[in-house]
C-alpha cells in the first residue's frame, strides 16, 4: 500500500521534462560505472532516479534565476544561453558521479563509493575536480532534492511483488525468477524509449502517435508498479510460459493493474528482446 501510494503521488506530481535525463548513453554510464564498483543491483537504478530528479530541478532552478538571461537570449543574446547550458553540461559527470555515490551509501551496503575512488574515477576522465569539490556536489545533490533521497526504484517494486505473489499461494522458483528480473529491469532502462514506442502504438492502436497522445503517455513511461508487473510477467513468459497467465491473474488482482495493459507491457518487452514483430 505504502509503494502504491508513493508511486500515485510520483505519478499525480510528474514534470513535463520527466523522463529527460534517462537516455540511454546516461543509463549505460551509470550502469558500468556501478559495475566497476561493484555495487548493488539496486545502486543503479537509484543512482539513475537521483540523477534524473536532481537535473530537472537544477534546470528548473537555472531557468528560474536566470529568466532574464534567457529573454536577452531570445532577443539575440546567444551568449547567454550558451552561459546558461554551460552551467549545466559542465558539471554533469561530477553530478553522475555524486549520485552514484549518495545511492551506494542508501543501499546500506558496506562496499560504498568514498571520496577518493571517486576522485581517482573522475582524474581518469582528465577532470581536475579537488576533494572539497566533490563533496560540494554531493551537498548540492541533497539541498537540491531537499534531503529526499531515498527513493524506492523499480526493483523495490517487483522484490515486493515477488513476495506477495508467493504469499498469496502462488509458488515460483524465486530464485531464477529474479534474476530474470533483473536483467530485464536492466534491459527496460536501456531500451526504455523503443520499448515504450511500441507500447504505446500498441495501446492506441496506431503506429502514428499524435503529440498529445506522446505527453499523455508520460504517466505510463514513469509508472513504476506497471513497469514491476510487466518484469514480472514477461519474465514468467520467458521461464515458465505454463503459469503465465496465472501470474498475470494474481498481478491483476494484487495491484489493480488490468490484465490486458499487463500483456501489453510484457508484448513490448519481448518485442525489442527477441527482434520481432510477430505477436
Amino acid at each position: 500500500i505504502r509503494l502504491a501510494t508513493e508511486n500515485e503521488q510520483h505519478l499525480s506530481e510528474l514534470p513535463e521534462e520527466a523522463g529527460c535525463f534517462k537516455e540511454v548513453h546516461i543509463v549505460e554510464f551509470i550502469f558500468l560505472l556501478s559495475e566497476k564498483w561493484c555495487l548493488g543491483q539496486s545502486v543503479r537504478y537509484q543512482a539513475v532516479e537521483l540523477l534524473e530528479r536532481f537535473m530537472i530541478k537544477q534546470v528548473e532552478q537555472i531557468s528560474k534565476s536566470s529568466r532574464k538571461s534567457v529573454k536577452h537570449c531570445e532577443q539575440g543574446g546567444g551568449s547567454s544561453c550558451s552561459s546558461l547550458e554551460d552551467q549545466i553540461y559542465n558539471t554533469f559527470v561530477l553530478r553522475l558521479v555524486s549520485c552514484v555515490q549518495l545511492a551506494s551509501k542508501l543501499s546500506l551496503h558496506y562496499n560504498r563509493v568514498n571520496s577518493d575512488v571517486a576522485l581517482k574515477f573522475l582524474h581518469s576522465l582528465k577532470y581536475s575536480y579537488t576533494k572539497q569539490e566533490l563533496l560540494e556536489s554531493e551537498l548540492a545533490v541533497l539541498k537540491t532534492l531537499h534531503f529526499q533521497v531515498n527513493i524506492s526504484t523499480p526493483l523495490a517494486y517487483v522484490e515486493l511483488l515477488l513476495e506477495v505473489l508467493g504469499y498469496n499461494g502462488c509458488l515460483l522458483p524465486t530464485k531464477p525468477l529474479h534474476q530474470m528480473c533483473i536483467q530485464l529491469l536492466d534491459f527496460s532502462y536501456l531500451a526504455r524509449d523503443a520499448i515504450y514506442d511500441t507500447l504505446l502504438k500498441t495501446a492506441i492502436e496506431n503506429s502514428t502517435p499524435s503529440k498529445l497522445q506522446v505527453a499523455k503517455f508520460l504517466t505510463v513511461k514513469e509508472d513504476f508498479m506497471l513497469l514491476a508487473v510487466g518484469i514480472i510477467s514477461t519474465s514468467m513468459f520467458i521461464l515458465y510460459p505454463g503459469h503465465w497467465k496465472q501470474v498475470v491473474e494474481h498481478l491483476n488482482c494484487i495491484t489493480g493493474i488490468t490484465s490486458q495493459s499487463i500483456r501489453e507491457f510484457s508484448y513490448a518487452v519481448l518485442k525489442q528482446v527477441i527482434g520481432s514483430t510477430t505477436p
